[in-house]
């Protein structure tokens, strides 16, 4: 819908391009960041903005909002809570609500339905991990996105851990959606409050009506609170777990974890209201016993044959009460017997402490180590601005940890407790994405910023830096043209125990002993182009474009030469199609990722090419479709996080998908590889372990610092140290812990 008359032109700087909606507190506009993502702003009521009730209820919703980032939650980008008139800014996602699907096109059923109710019960798990209750969930709160169902609006929502506002006797929520304890006692609303409304949204997407409807709301409200839900037109097989969501007391609800042990095993089809037979309705809850802890041939009047057998699953509310009662030691015993089995499975595999080998087989391992004395710490390293637009990156020399970035040149840190040696702060507002260059044994190599009150300086420098003492040892003024030519901010780049950097005007390489920054060689770019290093294994590359391309930032074209080391000469010119971004190295091979560019904007990845700089062979294979996201490349498998949490490993040879997984992480930088696992991380420093041959989340992290979500384009964020994984996060926040033992959600 188009901007009316009225409507402001921009929000906090942000362009405004439509109006998606508006309701009794707000309305929803349709804009977009710097970069081309679209985002969705909120902008609060005039009459409100003086409510000092609804100012601090409109900040807890900034907060809790911030606080989940998960994969099926809509992630802040941006808020002003205290303006004038408060505004909000989420990503933007794409689809109808649950509301609108269902008023176009009738009730769910089947996959779709099963699908449904496992994102929400997950959105609700990751809700709640991080100690928030969203208190109005409804139909028109859930968007149906490409990806899966997205929670949106957090407006009554409150932390846990927080007192309740006392709204002056008001009650506030949705009467059909709402749990009998927020129409009694709202300040007493917990956790399975939100589980009550998604066993009402539940039934209201299977049959197209509330399990409480009446003509009066006031009706509907005393029905939640004394009367039975009617549940006759929901399918049998997820009648049985609904029921248990809907009892009036929370005690009597499972939680939301507990909730998808249930929900994860129903059937790919439902089924329909007669629950004769044995298939139908048959969750976890009703085959636990058979399945998990009966012999291979059951005695015939074993308690677990009589469980699973046709008279298991009844029609009618007595089946549901029976099933009330009785569901919580089942679903334990279930739990049980599957992190045993889960257990085997991770040592059968090799876990944390052992590698796979090529064909899936457990291969014996070194166990990775802690650093001598660690202990999980966490840590702020002060940089040289507050505004600054990025956080910090890390590499490991044995046990010492270096970091540059978000206003610092480059830190020491002791990777044990997380105590600073030494620190080279930079005093200008660093580029987006450039952060340290690297490290040899004795030297570290930053980038410093020049401040805006120091005109006549360089923009940029590379700066090194004695690795023990800290002390500056030298400098030289770098370009910045890397971005354009490669798609990587990286425009230095530590080769062996030398340095290569682009030189001030962007027109030829320097390489220099990265201790002494004695010049070993100076090698001009190919006339008319710019270039940026690149490394394969141990081959240096240099990158080049077209300048006319680069000056309009649409590189279509790319040429590799190869680089002599030790003289800095050229070698043939190796042609690459289409705009592509180096990856990383399979095969002795560079691998890129070919773009797909619609007018000026990257859409995303549609394809890959692999470049053997001995033969100067390139070969290329097309993706299945186009991705968009993150890319990265680990152990040889290239990978693409999407902002909305979507990973997908794909094989650099073939271009074709091993495995996609949704995770729990927005706007994810990596991968990073450690002990069997990969992880990803985002600026609010929130971590996902994924298996690395399937993309099973082996475990996942809360949010340690206040950062953008949804980001895109990032550097991978995670340092291994053995055993350790060091996290960068927003404002330069650095914390550890034991990989083997990470912080536990929630």
């Amino acid at each position: 819908m188009s901007l009316r008359g009225g409507d402001p032109a921009e929000i906090g700087g942000y362009p405004l391009e439509a109006r998606l909606g508006s309701g009794g507190m707000g309305t929803v506009f349709l804009a977009r960041t710097s970069s081309g993502r679209p985002v969705a702003i909120k902008l609060i009521h005039q009459q409100f903005a003086g409510d000092d009730e609804f100012r601090i209820r409109f900040r807890q919703e900034v907060a809790a909002a911030r606080r989940v980032s998960g994969a099926f939650t809509a992630a802040v980008v941006d808020a002003a809570p205290d303006a004038e008139q408060p505004w909000m800014a989420t990503t933007y996602i794409a689809g109808h609500t649950l509301a609108q699907r269902i008023a176009a096109e009738g009730p769910l059923s089947g996959e779709e339905l099963r699908r449904l109710a496992i994102g929400l019960a997950e959105a609700l798990r990751d809700i709640h991990r991080v100690g928030v209750v969203h208190r109005d969930l409804k139909p028109s709160n859930v968007v149906l996105s490409p990806e899966g169902p997205r929670v949106i609006d957090f407006g009554i929502s409150r932390a846990v851990d927080q007192q309740t506002l006392t709204m002056t006797g008001r009650v506030i929520g949705t009467p059909p959606f709402m749990s009998p304890e927020q129409l009694q006692a709202p300040r007493g609303v917990g956790p399975r409050s939100d589980v009550f409304s998604l066993g009402t949204l539940l039934v209201y997407a299977a049959t197209g009506h509330g399990p409480f409807d009446a003509d009066s709301p006031y009706i509907t409200a005393y029905q939640v609170v004394h009367d039975e839900p009617s549940l006759d037109a929901v399918p049998a097989a997820l009648r049985v777990v609904v029921e248990p969501c809907l009892a009036k007391e929370p005690e009597g609800r499972p939680s939301a974890d507990e909730l998808l042990v249930l929900l994860r095993d129903l059937p790919a089809d439902l089924g329909g209201t007669d629950a004769n037979g044995v298939g139908v309705g048959r969750t976890r809850d009703m085959i636990t016993q058979h399945h998990f802890a009966t012999p291979a041939t059951p005695a015939p009047n074993s308690p677990a044959t009589a469980t699973a057998g046709p008279g298991a699953v009844g029609t009618g509310t007595s089946v549901g009460r029976r099933l009330r009662r009785r569901w919580r030691p089942v679903l334990a015993a279930a739990v049980a017997v599957a992190a045993i089995g889960g257990g085997v499975a991770a040592l059968a595999a090799g876990g944390f402490g052992g590698n796979r080998g090529d064909k899936g087989n457990s291969v014996a391992g070194p166990v990775p180590a802690l650093p001598d004395g660690f202990g999980p710490w966490h840590k702020t390293v002060l940089g040289g601005s507050e505004d600054t637009p990025d956080e910090l990156r890390c590499v490991a020399r044995g046990d010492a940890l270096f970091c540059g970035g978000g206003g610092v040149v480059a830190t020491r840190i002791r990777a044990s407790d997380g105590s600073r040696v030494w620190t080279a702060k930079s005093p200008g507002v660093p580029v987006q994405g450039m952060h340290l260059v690297g490290a040899t044994d004795d030297t570290v190599l930053g980038y410093r910023f020049a401040s805006q009150d120091a005109p006549q300086g360089p923009p940029s420098e590379v700066v090194a830096i004695d690795a023990n003492s800290g002390r500056e040892l030298w400098s030289v003024p770098s370009g910045a043209q890397s971005q354009a030519v490669t798609g990587r901010t990286q425009d230095a780049m530590v080769v062996g125990s030398a340095v290569v950097t682009v030189d001030a005007y962007n027109s030829r390489f320097e390489a220099r002993d990265a201790h002494s920054g004695k010049v070993a060689w100076k090698t001009p770019f190919p006339a008319g182009t710019q270039c940026a290093p690149v490394l394969v294994g141990a081959q240096l590359l240099a990158m080049c474009a077209m300048n006319e391309e680069v000056d309009a930032s649409a590189v279509r074209h790319s040429t590799l030469y190869p680089v002599d080391r030790a003289s800095g000469t050229l070698g043939r010119p190796i042609a690459v199609d289409g705009p592509a971004v180096p990856m990383g190295v399979a095969d002795g091979r560079l691998v890129l990722l070919q773009e797909h560019m619609e007018g000026p904007a990257l859409a995303g990845y549609d394809g890959v090419a692999r470049v053997d700089p001995v033969s100067r062979k390139v070969t290329y294979s097309r993706l299945a479709e186009t991705y968009s996201g993150t890319p990265g490349m680990a152990d040889g498998t290239l990978y693409v996080s999407g902002r909305t949490g979507l990973v997908t490993a794909l094989d650099p040879a073939t271009g074709r998908k091993k495995w996609s997984r949704q995770m729990g992480v927005e706007g994810a930088s990596g991968p990073v590889a450690g002990a069997d696992a990969l992880y990803f991380s985002s600026a609010t420093g929130r971590v996902v372990a994924l298996s690395p041959h399937d993309g099973k989340a082996l475990w996942t992290t809360d949010p340690q610092a206040d950062g953008l979500t949804g980001e895109e384009g990032a550097s991978p964020r995670v340092t291994v140290v053995g055993r350790a994984l060091i996290v960068a996060a927003a404002k330069n926040t650095l914390f550890a812990f034991d990989a083997q033992n990470p912080p536990k959600a929630g």
